[in-house]
């Protein structure tokens, strides 16, 4: 168990952080244009899949050298 959660004072302000983490977030989204942060998601998204893409190829072409060594 981490050191944070058998102290109840440290254990409180996590979750202290968490909340004003979470109304900060939500503060920001609501200046942000309709459809902003949905976009913003699905660009992520496209981002990581493009990443799992290249280590895929890299992965693919790592395993065609070792077999051929």
């Amino acid at each position: 168990m981490s050191e944070h959660h058998k102290n109840p004072h440290l254990e409180e302000a996590h979750q202290h952080l968490k909340a004003a983490r979470q109304a900060m977030r939500q503060s920001v989204e609501s200046m942000l244009p309709p459809g902003f942060v949905e976009s913003r998601r699905k660009a992520r998204k496209e981002f990581l899949l493009a990443v799992r893409s290249m280590l895929d190829a890299a992965i693919e072409r790592f395993e065609k050298t070792t077999k051929s060594s």
